[in-house]
């Protein structure tokens, strides 16, 4: 099923591809299944710095991102940002909200253009009141992000500031990978968004970045980080 964006370039994407992918939990669904999600599913594209849901909202589906990049974060005392999660095709967002029935308690912003494709929660639910294997698939990835998640935790409450900004420099490398030239973090963070991500100031995420630099464990041009010396990061990271 195609859905036709009404975008700057007029790109269409096609919500079918989602489910066909070897990376989608949905891959393994028979075609019935598949055609039952796919009638019930709106797309949406998202420009750069483009809100997906806020804080407080209602999830009415499972959104599906099939392009692009995503963070998910909360807003804290002076409404400072704390990215609590990455988002990156083929994967889905604002499930927890959707699977508890509750609001939404973090916000997601487009880090980049991006495509997804929004399953219909009764449709949804349907499709996992009868296939068990889903629902397991699901129920895993909800557990490895919640391992994720308590590890990312003791890691920006224990660690200091170079321990901290090491370790958040290797998880954009683990979500993202590297460019073609197998140095180059596939992403491109404002220094703010890296703060936020590692639990500390601009500021000091800057000087911190630019003492990496100095030390050729990273190289940095403009928004664009090369990892140039991932061992001695990750010692950096393990010794916290």
């Amino acid at each position: 099923m195609l859905f036709n964006l009404n975008t700057m370039n007029s790109r269409e994407i096609n919500c079918e591809s989602y489910f066909d992918n070897k990376r989608s939990i949905f891959y393994t669904l028979s075609p019935e299944e598949k055609k039952q999600l796919s009638k019930n599913i709106s797309s949406s594209f998202y420009k750069k710095g483009d809100i997906i849901f806020k804080e407080g909202d209602k999830p009415s589906g499972l959104i599906c991102l099939a392009e692009g990049k995503v963070k998910i974060f909360k807003e804290g005392v002076g409404g400072r940002e704390q990215i609590v999660r990455l988002a990156r095709p083929i994967g889905f967002i604002g499930y927890r909200a959707l699977f508890a029935e509750e609001n939404y308690n973090s916000s997601a912003v487009a880090l980049e253009d991006s495509f997804a494709c929004i399953i219909d929660k009764d449709s949804l639910f349907r499709v996992l009141h009868n296939n068990n294997q889903l629902t397991m698939t699901i129920l895993r990835t909800m557990a490895s992000e919640l391992g994720l998640s308590n590890s990312r935790t003791v890691t920006l409450t224990q660690k200091h500031i170079r321990g901290r900004l090491a370790e958040s420099l290797i998880f954009l490398k683990n979500t993202y990978g590297f460019e073609e030239d197998g140095h180059s973090l596939k992403v491109y963070l404002s220094r703010e968004d890296i703060a936020n991500l590692s639990n500390m100031t601009t500021s000091n995420a800057i000087r911190t970045l630019s003492s990496f630099a100095s030390e050729k464990v990273i190289s940095l041009d403009g928004r664009k980080i090369k990892i140039m010396d991932l061992s001695k990061l990750e010692r950096i990271s393990d010794l916290g």
